[in-house]
């Protein structure tokens, strides 16, 4: 068994080494992972520019394993996160494959010791801690955009009744605001200025973006052009309408959390209290155990 195990250690050595060898090499990188090691280099922490570095190698073969569809997926997923750290789908691969053989290995290593409990947490470490991070930035961005966006339609519809152009009001007050909503504003922007109509570029925002408020702006924006009624009606009963929403969702969760703190105040608080004030009474009355037991 010690054979055995020193033997995996040195092949996992040999291993990184190895990689280390293949990433000094000369070789042509795909586009965006490219891009993403040289800009995006910047936007990302050390410890994940490394992992981008050693995966980068085998970022092209995980990508033809997961198919075209695997990969439209979790492009889709990377967009709808904002791209977080500069994150491209070869840098997701590229991550995928270094987490993968690190938890398979670990995986190996500690089946071999007879310690399942970590062999299966090892495992799920290499097969979805990439996931964890587009998860949680989806959810935070997802939160960020809809508690920014109803202030934002205030502002743009006060800047609008001021006699700005929509397009020049859409600028000035992005200009104004931080995070992922403003980015999403100058993305359509840019859109709007290579060519592209501003029907198709609100549709591109929308599909970024998987919010039901988001899709409200743009489809009350579409209505609003189509049926030519005020922009900055529009814009004042939307951010009504979200803000409406918002409460609706708020009490919604409230009421889903009452049952769930009645249960854990059930389970674990009720009994916990009732053992505590039994033993204190018995202590308490100072009762003689030992005379009762017969001991």
């Amino acid at each position: 068994m010690a054979l055995l195990l020193a033997l995996v250690m040195g092949l996992a050595v040999y291993g990184v080494f190895a990689g280390i060898r293949m990433y000094r090499a000369d070789a042509k990188l795909p586009g965006d992972l490219a891009l993403a090691l040289e800009v995006g280099a910047t936007r990302t922490g050390a410890v994940d520019s490394a992992v981008d570095r050693l995966g980068m190698r085998y970022a092209p073969a995980v990508l033809r394993m997961m198919g075209p569809k695997q990969v439209a997926k979790y492009r889709r997923k990377i967009d709808l996160a904002g791209n977080p750290g500069g994150l491209t789908i070869d840098r997701y691969a590229a991550r995928r494959a270094v987490y993968g053989f690190l938890g398979g290995l670990g995986c190996l290593v500690f089946l071999l010791r007879g310690q399942f409990l970590v062999a299966l947490l090892l495992l799920a470490f290499g097969v979805f801690w990439t996931e964890v991070g587009i998860w949680s930035a989806i959810r935070v961005r997802k939160d960020v955009i809809e508690r920014t966006l109803p202030d934002f339609l205030d502002v743009l519809a006060v800047v609008v009744s001021a006699g700005l152009g929509f397009r020049q009001a859409l600028d000035r007050v992005s200009s104004k605001y931080e995070g992922p909503w403003a980015d999403e504003i100058r993305i359509t922007l840019r859109q709007m200025d290579l060519g592209m109509s501003r029907r198709q570029a609100f549709a591109e925002l929308r599909r970024r973006n998987d919010s039901e408020q988001v899709a409200m702006f743009v489809t009350a924006l579409q209505q609003g052009e189509e049926l030519g009624a005020p922009i900055v009606d529009t814009l004042v009963a939307l951010a009504k309408d979200m803000r409406r929403t918002d409460a609706q969702n708020a009490r919604r969760k409230a009421a889903r959390a009452v049952p769930k703190a009645t249960m854990m105040i059930t389970t674990f608080m009720v009994p916990a209290t009732m053992i505590l004030l039994g033993a204190g009474l018995i202590l308490g009355s100072g009762t003689d155990f030992g005379s009762i037991t017969g001991e």
